[in-house]
């Protein structure tokens, strides 16, 4: 199916701010009705290539890149079997960019595209080889501050044999998760692609459709958290393989499920030249590797890391009022949370989207059974902080710890 690439006409606040909840699903809802997919409009591409490409990056982010440059193992492997690729691929990578001082700047997503031996030659027969085929790898961003995060790039980059290209008008990001997407096996969650390419029987209906091409891209388990499904990059003129077209709904369903997860993305979401990585859980979100060495930012991240007690974290909200009834629209990223018994400050709320949100807040009052919060100004606005399942246990002992050790 042909679509034509939506323009980003999207205003900052969208993003931390959605109007029109009511036509939303709650996660429940979401969890019931099959995997969904949805183009993520806030998402832009970048591409990188060149020999030192894998060197440049190990340099400035947060994971380690070098695990993309080496040979893809079924062990690792967490892509669903697709049409025109191989069964084994290299799993992606979350990573952040922060400033010299260990601040959060931009979040990536990056992705090593298959290499023309993982894909079929042109004649649909076997395995294809390039021996001029160039290093490369994608990055999902956040595309409201593409032009900056290229910027910063590009400034880094000094001598560096690596080209830095915005590809978002070729290629879309895509969010594939829902209820029904499990942990198991991806030829078992779906049959029907493990029939279709080279190394498994050819599907004749479908084989047009795994003959070689340049792209061969591919649904990736999301490398942050399972329960958030699959995520890949794809040519901006198609609509992904697998994708129902009753089960395409709009990317505002995509940040609930996330939000309700306790998962922010983007430098709004996770406020650019201000945001402690450690707070924003990107740690447990398999972004910071604590053994690749240095990176810009290392020094704070690994004094926060081995400190051993981090008292705040992101949580989920829920905004509800004196009856317990969810209220909608009525409050603004940036409001303040306090303890009504106590007065005293607890956190802020970072993200909204109708009745649900994200904040940072002092643990040892928001997990207090006896505490009551609420929006500054707003009384009557409750706010009720849940512990995500995917948190580590950990964390909540650290918390344990600490509160008893003060």
């Amino acid at each position: 199916m042909l679509r034509s690439k939506q323009a980003l006409l999207f205003p900052k606040t969208i993003w931390v701010n959605l109007c029109h909840y009511r036509s939303l699903h709650r996660k429940a809802d979401l969890e019931k009705v099959g995997p969904l997919a949805s183009l993520l409009k806030s998402r832009s591409v970048v591409r990188f290539r060149g020999p030192d490409t894998v060197k440049f990056l190990q340099g400035l982010l947060t994971n380690d890149v070098r695990r993309l440059d080496e040979p893809a193992s079924e062990k690792d492997s967490s892509a669903l079997v697709t049409p025109n690729l191989a069964t084994v691929s290299a799993p992606p990578m979350y990573a952040a960019l922060l400033s010299p001082q260990g601040r959060f700047l931009y979040d990536l997503v990056l992705y090593r595209p298959a290499r023309a031996e993982d894909k079929l030659n042109e004649a649909g027969s076997g395995p294809g080889s390039d021996p001029d085929e160039a290093f490369e790898l994608f990055a999902d961003v956040d595309a409201f501050v593409l032009d900056e995060l290229l910027n910063t790039l590009k400034r880094y980059r000094l001598r560096s044999k690596v080209e830095i290209e915005n590809v978002g008008e070729d290629f879309s990001c895509w969010q594939r998760y829902g209820g029904s997407l499990t942990k198991t096996s991806s030829d078992v969650e779906e049959p029907e692609a493990a029939s279709v390419g080279w190394g498994s029987g050819v599907d004749r209906s479908g084989e047009s459709a795994s003959h070689g091409n340049k792209h061969g891209t591919q649904w990736y388990k999301d490398p942050r958290l399972d329960c958030l499904g699959f995520r890949g990059i794809f040519p901006s003129n198609t609509t992904p393989p697998l994708v129902e077209a009753d089960k395409e709904t709009d990317e505002k369903n995509y940040i609930l499920w996330r939000v309700e997860n306790g998962v922010a993305e983007g430098s709004i979401e996770i406020p650019k030249g201000e945001a402690i990585p450690l707070e924003y859980n990107l740690v447990g979100l398999n972004a910071i590797s604590f053994d690749k060495g240095c990176y810009v930012g290392q020094e704070f991240v690994a004094r926060t890391h081995h400190r051993g007690v981090i008292r705040k974290r992101l949580l989920p909200l829920r905004f509800v009022n004196s009856r317990g009834e969810e209220l909608e629209q009525k409050i603004s990223p940036g409001s303040e949370v306090v303890d009504t018994e106590t007065g005293k400050k607890v956190g802020a709320i970072t993200t909204v989207i109708g009745c649900r949100g994200l904040g940072v807040l002092r643990l040892e009052e928001a997990f207090k059974r006896s505490s009551a919060l609420t929006i500054q100004g707003q009384e009557d606005v409750k706010v009720e902080a849940t512990r995500p399942e995917w948190w580590p246990a950990e964390w909540f002992q650290e918390y344990q710890q600490d509160r008893a050790v003060a």
